[in-house]
């Protein structure tokens, strides 16, 4: 192989393995929070032993645009997820005031990964633009205003049936993969094994990259309307504060039922259940799962209402007299007029 000739081979495999294995415990690991220093740790590591092997991988002269797959020794194939994993670690970073540099960072990985999987002819897929859109126009309005960005009910039934199509074929891949791994990481697979593995992992590395890139897409709209695009307004290097989403106006209706009566009477204004409301607070991060009212089983609003409105009474009573104690303590001390001395007379 090209890459074992070329003198930096095991230096290449170190680094290619280690970037993986950083990755693989960031993504599995047991740390509830990626922001947690050691994760940190780890995603700037594996980070930088990626992006060495790349740098080697590009020396070497590994892949080119005009190359047939055969041609590539079964040994270096692996070396094509590189891109792939670089954007995926470039994601677990956590810095906010540099959220949309490493979307477009990491988006530009994916996107190279696809290009090349494309060049060798590997998995069948359209390549999404080279640039995330809305980037060439992001300060024009669409044509057509409004009604020109109403969602396509046909393109996002079909987009649909695709995702649940690379959700069955993801499975499928992974069960596969695991089946396989064994054998060829204890070296008992033979040529024809190594080169279907390898060919495998890349085929759910598409999958995974293509998914990735919708979903940057997604959050670098959300970003640039936020006007967290302008750096400055970002919040100061080392805060984490997350950034909140401000509601639009909407009717917080009870139930269903009353959504569907006051929906009738004001068609300019959304209507939520309360239910509906708390999910997509606490989906903002805005309501931890506690703060939503605990009933138990069988209790209706007005009973719970009821019980809301006691337990502030009972807080109210507690306050007041504990201020009517305190003023007591007050006047022990302080003879009337004290503090009065301008009236001296």
């Amino acid at each position: 192989s090209m890459a074992e000739g070329a003198g930096s081979g095991p230096r290449l495999a170190e680094l290619l393995a280690a970037g993986r294995r950083l990755w693989e415990e960031v993504e599995t690991g047991a740390e509830p929070s990626s922001g947690a220093p050691a994760v940190q740790d780890k995603v700037r590591q594996g980070l930088d032993a990626l992006r060495q092997a790349a740098a080697m991988v590009a020396q070497l002269d590994l892949f080119s645009e005009n190359e047939e797959l055969e041609e590539i020794a079964s040994a270096d194939l692996k070396y094509l997820l590189l891109p792939a994993l670089l954007g995926a670690l470039t994601l677990k970073q956590v810095d906010l005031s540099k959220r949309l540099e490493h979307l477009e960072s990491a988006r530009a990985h994916f996107w190279r990964f696809l290009k090349l999987c494309r060049s060798y002819g590997l998995g069948s897929f359209r390549l999404p633009p080279a640039s995330p859109p809305g980037e060439e126009d992001a300060g024009t309005p669409s044509p057509g205003g409004p009604a020109a960005t109403q969602p396509n009910l046909v393109a996002m039934a079909s987009s649909r049936q695709a995702k649940i199509e690379r959700y069955k074929q993801k499975k499928e891949l992974e069960n596969r993969l695991a089946s396989m791994k064994t054998s060829v990481e204890s070296g008992q697979a033979d040529e024809d094994q190594i080169r279907e593995f390898y060919i495998l992992q890349i085929q759910k590395w598409i999958n995974t990259s293509l998914e990735e890139i919708e979903s940057i897409d997604q959050e670098m709209v959300i970003l640039r309307n936020r006007g967290t695009a302008k750096q400055s307004s970002a919040p100061p290097h080392g805060t984490s504060r997350q950034v909140r989403t401000p509601m639009k106006p909407f009717i917080l209706t009870r139930d269903a039922a009353q959504a569907k009566v006051f929906g009738a009477g004001y068609p300019g204004l959304p209507t939520m259940t309360v239910d509906d409301w708390y999910e997509q607070r606490r989906r903002q991060g805005v309501v931890s799962g506690q703060s939503a009212p605990q009933r138990a089983p069988g209790i209706t609003d007005e009973e719970l209402q009821k019980q809301q409105q006691e337990k502030k009474e009972e807080e109210d009573d507690e306050e007041a007299l504990q201020k009517a104690r305190n003023w007591d303590d007050w006047k022990d001390t302080h003879p009337r007029g004290y503090g009065n001395r301008q009236n001296v007379g």
